[in-house]
């Protein structure tokens, strides 16, 4: 056994310096990820994956690596669950006895002298995952071998692939293993150990078909060939060691396993070792290529790769690694630190309340720092309410729209009383530009609650990173900012309704921008003239009802006798625009009826030759056929309300979002820190505010861990740097 012992130190003795100095490294990166592999499995470690179909001979090259015998062995698939395997080369010491151990992940400490103990201990961990009847399992199980007799590197036993499902294996097995190999050998650091063996047919190897997929290229494959001496007689693997069938890259290493005749005999690895060396030493063709051939070289040349390709991913690896650890930090900020005295909670709520307003009135006023490109957002959505949807909605409303000839024509005879309209009224403008002036009321209301939306929305939408951490402090904050805002909402509804209630209140028809009655009736005179066809006929009524209006030198001096009359006589009984118009009957010059004595009307009536009966007035009555002059007095009226109407509109949109923006936006931002102090900072509340949800708690532990682990990972690389990375 000495001698064996012996053996396997030379083999190993010649390499056992190459790659010593940054393998380690990986492996122990491998040690610190451990504790928290799950959350930093996108860390991709450089390391071997052994790939191949079942029964291809995977155990037994990595039993050869080793040198134990320590994997489960059977008929059917051994390896179900994905072993990550570290080989950690163990340089001897005074003092160090040279005693291989193996040391699981799942439980460190404890270190298994005796392999037979660890293949019970890796079928019990599969059986434990993947059950006890051939089941497969992703989740891997980790396994680190500490000896004087093994090279540095890091292997990936991953199951082999098979075609028929047996046991409780699913039907799509074949699917769900491959699925499971490739998302170890697609990744860039991995290096690809494709075993296939040589008794079966090399070109259609599933493993080199995987490793091609995932590794076109070839450069991180390298391929194995088993069982080479059990090759048909007569033909050999030579052309598939140089690499002339299927290239690759890193090229090709044989070997020769134990047959499962010697394992049932329990044939020493050393035993085996020497054999495979006399099968080369002896065999014709494969002694020419000793380079390419044996467990020693396979050995030799996955560790110089292993080692070159940790040397160039290295880099990455450091820059990969201090992105993970500002991710992780600014994640661990999210979540901040254990308060433990009352003072700090009260702080930490103090500072969260400041920060809240700040980002509120940040938002309103377009100062917040993350300022979207895509949407309009914050304060910029309530000037579009104000300008694209308030403004612009009015200005589009037409005051006569549900306001018909005859509705404006029963208004103004309705004004009149019994009386024949000599001028045209007042009154009948008067009302219904009170009504159009009403209708403002609800656009107005609604452009207030549209702000007021909007203003909740910014509420939930402030980015305070400490909220997240306090479920009950967000509650209570979202419900005291939405009654202060429906609170503020109050008094900019009142001012909204006593501004439509000032412009009905009083019609300023003096105003300076309003068009008068005189102008009106020049543009009412020249419409009507634009719509007649022309006749002399029509004409000449337009001639007589733009005199009756003033319009021309003998109407203007009609107008001053008619207006001096009319101040004489006194007899209009309503308000109106002071133009000379009689629309009633004419009246002869010095004729009066009233002059008419009462004996002339009465012997006027006895001539009658009989009585004539009225018809009975209906319950409802409408105005009998339009006449010329009273189209004009509804065109005069529709241009006196669209004037007004103007007036008032403007006014509206004016003073409206001033009004919103003070009553409502304005006085959140001046008063909502100090509406916070008042109902949230109190001393009996700030316990109960600052309550962490369990699950905030939890991740802070666990988000903190990986911080640790990262910057004792990040310390590691910069330890080694500049010793073992590459010049530039």
């Amino acid at each position: 056994m000495g001698e064996e012992a012996s053996f396997s130190n030379k083999n190993v003795a010649a390499s056992t310096t190459i790659g010593s100095s940054v393998i380690p490294i990986i492996n122990r990166l491998q040690d610190i990820f451990s504790p928290v592999d799950g959350e930093l499995s996108k860390i991709s470690l450089p390391q071997v994956a052994v790939v191949g179909s079942q029964s291809s001979g995977k155990s037994s090259v990595l039993e050869a690596l080793v040198g134990r015998d320590f994997l489960p062995r059977g008929c059917d698939i051994c390896t179900r669950r994905p072993l990550a395997l570290m080989l950690v080369n163990r340089p001897r010491n005074p003092g160090d006895d040279g005693r291989e151990w193996a040391e699981f992940r799942h439980l460190p400490g404890k270190r298994f002298f005796d392999f037979t103990k660890v293949r019970q201990e890796i079928m019990a961990e599969t059986n434990k995952e993947a059950g006890s009847n051939r089941g497969v399992s992703e989740k891997q199980i980790g396994l680190k071998i500490s000896s004087p007799n093994v090279l540095n590197m890091t292997l990936v036993d991953l199951p082999g692939i098979t075609k028929v499902p047996v046991g409780d294996q699913p039907t799509d097995i074949e699917a769900r293993i491959r699925k499971m190999i490739m998302a170890y050998i697609r990744q860039e650091n991995c290096i690809i150990l494709a075993v296939s063996p040589a008794n079966s047919d090399l070109a259609t190897s599933d493993a080199l078909q995987m490793a091609r997929e995932a590794d076109p290229t070839g450069s991180r494959t390298i391929g194995v060939i088993t069982k080479l001496d059990i090759m048909d007689r007569g033909t050999n693997a030579c052309n598939f060691l140089l690499g002339k069938v299927v290239p690759l890259r890193l090229g090709y290493v044989g070997v020769v396993n134990r047959s499962q005749e010697d394992i049932n005999k329990n044939r020493s690895m050393q035993d085996a070792l020497a054999y495979e060396k006399n099968f080369f030493h002896d065999h014709p063709v494969y002694n020419g290529l000793s380079d390419r051939c044996g467990i020693p070289q396979l050995a030799k040349k996955l560790n110089q790769i292993l080692e070159q390709h940790i040397r160039m991913v290295l880099p990455g690896l450091k820059s990969e690694l201090h992105s993970r650890l500002n991710a992780v930090a600014k994640e661990l900020q999210k979540y901040g630190d254990v308060m433990e005295s009352k003072a700090e909670k009260e702080t930490m709520l103090l500072n969260i309340l400041t920060k809240y307003c700040e980002a509120f009135s940040a938002m309103v006023d377009g100062r917040s720092r993350e300022i979207s490109t895509k949407e309009l957002s914050g304060g910029a959505r309530i000037r579009y309410i104000f300008q694209s949807i308030f403004v612009k909605t009015l200005e589009e409303v037409d005051p006569c729209q549900d306001l018909t000839d005859e509705d404006i024509r029963t208004a103004i005879q309705n004004a009149t009383g019994p009386r024949n309209a000599l001028f045209v009224p007042e009154v009948p403008f008067e009302v219904l530009v009170r009504r159009q002036i009403a209708r403002l009321l609800d656009p107005c209301l609604q452009c207030l609650r549209f702000v007021y939306d909007e203003l909740i929305k910014m509420s939930h939408a402030c980015a305070v990173t400490e909220l997240q951490r306090f479920p009950v402090l967000r509650r209570h904050l979202d419900d005291v900012m939405g009654k202060f805002i429906r609170d503020s909402v109050r008094p900019a509804e009142r001012m909204i309704d006593s501004l439509i209630e000032i412009e009905m209140d009083y019609i300023n028809s003096s105003h300076p921008n309003f068009v008068g009655g005189k102008k009106a009736v020049e543009v009412a005179m020249q419409q009507l003239k634009s719509s007649q066809d022309g006749t002399d006929g029509e004409k000449g009524t337009l001639s007589e009802i733009g005199q009756r209006f003033g319009l021309t030198s003998q109407g203007r001096h009609s107008q001053s006798n008619n207006q001096r009359a009319a101040s004489v006589g006194g007899n209009s009984s309503s308000r109106t625009w002071g133009f000379p118009i009689i629309f009633g009957g004419k009246v002869q010059a010095g004729e009066s009826p009233a002059s008419r004595s009462p004996h002339e009307t009465l012997h006027n009536v006895e001539q009658l030759p009989s009585t004539i009966q009225l018809t009975e007035p209906p319950s409802i009555l409408g105005p009998l056929e339009m006449t010329e002059q009273e189209a004009v007095e509804i065109l005069v009226t529709k241009l006196l309300l669209q004037s007004y109407y103007d007036v008032v509109r403007k006014n509206v949109q004016d003073l409206v979002p001033k009004s919103i923006m003070h009553f409502l936006v304005n006085h959140a931002k001046r008063n909502l820190h100090n509406t916070f102090i008042q109902k949230l900072y109190r001393e009996n509340h700030v316990e109960e505010l600052l309550q962490e949800h369990d699950e905030v708690a939890a991740n802070r532990r666990q988000v903190k861990e990986v911080s640790l682990v990262l910057q004792l990972a990040v310390q590691t690389l910069d330890e080694v740097e500049s010793e073992y990375l590459p010049e530039t």
